[in-house]
């Protein structure tokens, strides 16, 4: 068998217009996903039928590359606990979008680049920089203001669902952090594919377990009209689309200089939920929502090696 080659890199204009399509592809499948839950779809169920969508395009990717779908031993437990981390993640953002606005949500789940820093840190790994950490505050005191903490501070009324949103937002940013700590450090040399593979497919088949439970009220209800079942199919596709084409075209989109531009996701959401949803952020929100998304972009460009 000749030795594999790395594919040849995409034009950086077209790398970026891919990244910048993703992003929003992905922000669409929220925004598809909370309308899909206004209508009465099951959370469960929404997070079910997207993961069986992107667990059959993995498996034809599989087939089509001929790829074993082997994990050696050692690698067995981690790689449970990273699908069993995912489940949570995909739980909680959805979970969050449905009681906050979706920009809001992404933008607070946004911040796992600062947990995961910091995780690393924890476990050994290179202490964050004077000028990261920096970045880190600035990004904390733009999400303070992305979350209206001074209209808290005036004595505005905290509302149940309001917080519980943001915590399972939270929630999500930390398990995700925590995934691709586990991704990075114990189990990158796993192919892709089959990591992506034995992800998903272990989440679909939590899900399915745990539907019938009846842990959620109301988790596991279909659609009770034609727009559900067309936001549901929406969320399907779009997020089975942006996943495989991410995961096929990532050697080819130089992910160490362009991740960043990924970070369109909650800003096509902001736009997204106001065109569809009509949820609208203040001033100070718009602004904090600003120098959050800043911040990550620099910390992705702090993280970046230097060629």
């Amino acid at each position: 068998m000749p030795p594999a080659t790395s594919p040849a890199l995409l034009p950086r204009h077209l790398a970026i217009m891919l990244l910048l399509m993703l992003g929003s592809s992905f922000a669409a499948n929220h925004i598809a996903a909370k309308v899909a839950l206004d209508h009465g779809t099951g959370l469960i169920i929404s997070v079910i039928f997207r993961s069986a969508a992107a667990t059959l395009a993995l498996s034809m990717l599989l087939i089509w590359r001929k790829q074993a779908l082997y994990v050696p031993r050692q690698y067995l437990g981690w790689q449970l606990m990273l699908g069993g981390l995912i489940t949570m993640q995909c739980m909680l953002i959805y979970s969050s979008i449905a009681r906050i606005p979706v920009a809001l949500a992404l933008l607070v789940a946004n911040m796992y680049p600062i947990l995961l820093a910091l995780l690393t840190w924890i476990l050994g790994g290179h202490k964050p920089t004077r000028k990261t950490s920096i970045i880190m505050v600035a990004i904390l005191i733009g999400l303070l203001l992305a979350l209206d903490a001074p209209s808290l501070i005036k004595g505005a009324t905290l509302d149940g669902q309001w917080v519980l949103g943001v915590v399972c937002s939270l929630l999500t940013a930390l398990t995700f952090a925590i995934g691709l700590w586990i991704t990075e450090n114990k189990l990158a040399p796993l192919p892709g594919l089959v990591r992506s593979f034995c992800t998903i497919s272990q989440t679909l088949v939590c899900l399915i377990a745990l539907s019938p439970l009846g842990l959620l009220p109301g988790g596991s209800s279909l659609p009770h009209d034609a727009v559900g079942w067309i936001a549901l199919s929406l969320v399907c596709v779009l997020y089975t689309t942006g996943f495989v084409t991410l995961f096929v075209l990532a050697p080819r989109l130089d992910m160490t200089r362009n991740a960043p531009f990924m970070n369109m996701e909650p800003v096509a959401s902001l736009i997204l939920g106001w065109l569809i949803l009509k949820q609208t952020l203040n001033s100070t929100q718009l602004l904090g929502g600003a120098v959050v998304l800043s911040g990550i972009v620099a910390l992705a460009y702090q993280r970046a090696p230097r060629k």
